[in-house]
């Protein structure tokens, strides 16, 4: 992969993915139960390691290095003059290098998101994370080889199963720069980029947030944000922000650093356009991109009234930005982790058995990690190394509903890696606009599994507005999140941002939201310092938008069609990264350019808030 690929997911596991930063829990009652609830579900990552001192991570370490060094002497400068079947053999050799040489750093990540403090775990990772960069360094010089070369060679029937591959880093050859500038830049982001991110993480990670007397973790304070009583959500936005905001000074300076670094990185590219290594480590075209964003804008009135009917039915003559995802009840029986994990089961498998087989074994072999403790990394992700090895999945569970949901979205994504381990370790990560996809597709299951087993229209009209918060959520809020980066990039080619100016470009993008129907907090100014999608991956939010609006047209053409939409849904999870996300969804019909297309999607979301409305 070119820089501009790997980048894209700087800081975290191979193939992880970071979920929307939303859980919630009914009350303090509910939330103390989830200790003992979930208590005991680790990830257990023996499969990888027996721990950090394990001699096979030396001797993966070494054999990387030994690795690297045979390939550079075999292939260095006899790119060009290689055979196909010659190409294909060292294409073979460089994915089985990249993920050995990922493995270490894959594993010490894992150690460290379980821990955030813990001092053997990150030594490891930076060590690990040092020693991939030196491996990536030295083998910069093969895709530049096989960029400089005829792209003939890739129709030759012996490189049938590497033809998309070698297809996307052709793109990328407007951007590459020389052999030696590839290596700097590859061995300086330890120092720049990284570094930056990883300060992040181990800053706002040592974060503590108080309500009265009772420290909470970041996912706990968050949880408050869904709590029934108004003074508590209050107090939780509160409690959430007070440690971003006193820690303004590095939060600003690691921002304005990402923003140079990433505007900096895109002259010397020759990007017209600091969205355009993202676009095209997605595999997709600016204009589908910008026909999304555009039909999300159109429908930003759909949204509001949305917030005011939710403002009504909570008896409020107003939303503030505390009470955007207020449950409707005060009471919300708590669901026990064995209750959860059996609904989400429950829910694939009226779909499909086969992606319930797969979860139910996920579960049974320790790929998942859903306990609360303190140091544990706040939010929720899947992580994958590759086709050789199952993903883990990371949630902090409080027994809620919306902790259910996000189980069912990460599960979703190991689904996603689980069917694609068909593939080869090239065409194995599928691209971010349709990374989402199995995710959101995973919740709208149990949701419609939720439905189909309460009549009662009461728990409809729940289960209706804690959709609707999800499509907020999912499409509304995370368009606003990438109209401020992109702001933000923008206002920084002028000069260095002030904690001020950064706070005043945030706040425009959630007016511009809201307009009227929410009344926004004075302190939510800093509110853009806790969102981690800025910091690990630029331009990620927009994929969350696609993948929701692309999985709603999935989702109804299920609802249409049945069990026999099952197959062709299940195919194109299992393409993995094989083909772009325009081909991929081409097989079924769509046409990502139509506006028509996004439209649609929306069109479902303004549905339900009729729905709603009506009742």
């Amino acid at each position: 992969m070119t820089r501009e690929q790997t980048t894209a997911l700087a800081a975290l596991p191979a193939g992880c993915y970071v979920s929307r930063m939303i859980a919630r829990h009914a009350d303090g009652t509910a939330r103390a139960t989830t200790r003992a609830s979930a208590a005991g579900v680790r990830w257990n990552l023996r499969e990888l390691y027996a721990g950090p001192t394990d001699p096979a991570l030396e001797r993966d370490l070494a054999a990387a290095r030994e690795g690297v060094a045979t390939f550079t002497a075999t292939w260095r400068g006899h790119v060009a003059a290689a055979s196909a079947a010659e190409v294909r053999r060292a294409l073979e050799d460089y994915e089985a290098l990249l993920e050995l040489g990922q493995r270490p750093g894959f594993y010490a990540s894992l150690l460290t998101a379980a821990d955030t403090q813990d001092t053997v775990a990150l030594a490891l990772e930076q060590r690990t994370t040092e020693a991939y960069a030196d491996l990536r360094t030295a083998l910069v010089f093969f895709e530049l080889e096989l960029i400089a070369r005829d792209g003939a060679y890739a129709d030759d029937p012996a490189l049938a199963d590497c033809s998309h591959f070698l297809a996307q880093i052709r793109r990328f050859r407007p951007h590459v720069l020389s052999e030696p500038e590839e290596r700097i830049l590859t061995r300086k982001d330890l120092g720049g980029r990284t570094a930056f991110v990883q300060l992040y993480d181990e800053l706002t990670g040592a974060f503590r947030f108080r309500i009265r007397d009772e420290d909470l973790t970041e996912g706990e304070v968050l949880a408050r944000l869904h709590h029934p009583d108004r003074a508590e959500r209050q107090a939780a936005l509160a409690a959430l922000l007070e440690p971003f905001t006193a820690a303004k000074l590095p939060l600003t300076a690691i921002m304005n650093a990402l923003l140079l670094d990433h505007r900096l990185d895109c002259e010397l590219r020759n990007h017209a356009d600091v969205t355009h290594p993202t676009h095209l480590a997605n595999q997709i075209a600016p204009e589908i991109v910008t026909a999304m964003m555009d039909a999300v804008e159109r429908h930003r009135p759909v949204i509001r009234r949305y917030l005011r009917r939710k403002a009504t039915l909570l008896d409020l003559p107003r939303l503030g930005i505390a009470d955007v995802y207020a449950p409707l009840h005060a009471a919300i029986p708590p669901i026990p982790w064995e209750r959860g994990r059996m609904i989400v089961l429950e829910a694939f498998g009226r779909f499909d058995a086969g992606i319930a087989a797969i979860a139910e074994t996920l579960f049974a072999s320790g790929h998942v990690d859903a306990e609360i403790r303190p140091r544990k990394r706040s939010g929720a992700f899947c992580a994958a190394l590759g086709p050789s090895q199952a993903p883990y999945v990371l949630s902090t569970y409080t027994e809620t509903d919306r902790d259910v949901a996000t189980l069912a979205h990460e599960l979703g994504h190991a689904v996603h890696y689980s069917l694609a381990r068909r593939q080869r370790p090239l065409h194995y990560e599928p691209p971010l606009v349709l990374a989402e996809t199995a995710s959101v597709f995973a919740e709208m299951l149990v949701t419609d599994h939720l439905l189909a087993t309460t009549p009662d229209p009461t728990v409809r009209r729940l289960l209706l507005v804690e959709t609707l918060d999800e499509m907020y959520g999912t499409v509304f809020r995370q368009h606003a999140l990438t109209r401020f980066e992109i702001a933000a990039h923008a206002a920084r080619r002028a000069g260095r941002l002030d904690h001020d100016r950064i706070c005043d470009l945030w706040m425009a993008e959630q007016r511009a939201l809201f307009a009227d129907s929410v009344d926004l907090d004075p302190a939510y100014r800093a509110g853009w310092s806790y969102i981690p999608h800025f910091i690990h991956s630029r331009f990620y939010c927009y994929s969350y938008a696609f993948g929701e609006l692309l999985t709603l047209a999935l989702f109804q053409r299920y609802k249409r069609e049945g069990a026999g939409f099952v197959p062709a849904y299940l195919e194109l999870l299992a393409a993995g990264g094989s083909a772009t996300p325009e081909a991929l969804t081409a097989r079924l019909g769509f046409d990502l350019r139509a506006p028509a297309f996004w439209d649609g999607g929306c069109a479902a979301i303004a549905a339900m808030v009729d729905e709603l409305e009506r009742s």
